[in-house]
């Protein structure tokens, strides 16, 4: 596994219609912490629990523990999201967390540099770049991160946002379901799986989230160049 990765540093083009932008994606660093806090307001609005916002204690600990899990994306030079990993020993047999446990409440000082498995703290882009594709673009750079590394995958649980509004009639796994065979969109695990990540199981009491009741979808990206054994 290489750890002592120069870092990563990516331009390219996004279209805002049909006009190209240039973009950048990199590790975020100390001079980011202002906006990248900014970037979180944007993106995680009310009802969503402000205290699970970043502060810049936590910036600093991903900037110092896995610097090369801490990416965000400029469009013209204006941060306009991040995403966040720290690496994990994920035992597939013992798939049931929560994200304050897996992530050390954001502080991921339950990084495990010896870790098989990069796994997604966060993820976030402004709501006015939203149209720009941005996520996918942070996602794919993540995957780059996997195989770099030669991890086994990439994990991560997406909370599903739209559950509140069909709790009354199904449960948590059914909702899921449905959200897989198309019958509901759900604006994070389908973006998910748009992203290429396959789901494993729900999991409930992940995090304080009143839409989803507290439910998330573990779902991961195999790395396709190591055995699935």
């Amino acid at each position: 596994m290489n750890l002592r990765s120069p870092g990563y540093n990516k331009t390219l083009y996004v279209y805002d219609d049909r006009l190209p932008k240039r973009a950048v994606i990199r590790n975020y660093k100390e001079s980011d912490f202002q906006e990248l806090i900014e970037v979180q307001k944007e993106s995680f609005p009310p009802p969503y629990p402000a205290e699970l916002l970043w502060n810049e204690q936590q910036l600093a600990n991903h900037v110092q523990l896995f610097p090369l899990g801490a990416l965000c994306i400029e469009v013209e030079g204006v941060v306009a999201g991040s995403m966040t990993s720290l690496l994990v020993n994920f035992d597939p047999k013992k798939p049931q967390h929560t994200w304050a446990e897996i992530a050390d409440d954001g502080y991921i000082r339950t990084h495990d540099p010896n870790g098989n498995t990069l796994y997604v703290v966060d993820l976030c882009v402004r709501p006015a770049y939203r149209k720009l594709g941005l996520g996918q673009m942070l996602m794919q750079a993540m995957y780059e991160v996997v195989v770099q590394l030669g991890l086994q995958r990439l994990l991560g649980a997406g909370r599903m946002p739209k559950y509140h509004q069909y709790a009354n009639e199904i449960s948590a796994n059914v909702y899921a379901e449905q959200v897989l065979a198309g019958k509901i969109h759900d604006p994070v695990i389908s973006f998910l799986l748009r992203c290429g990540r396959t789901p494993l199981e729900v999991i409930p009491n992940y995090l304080d989230d009143e839409e989803s009741l507290g439910h998330a979808l573990l779902m991961e990206w195999r790395n396709p160049f190591k055995s699935s054994s």
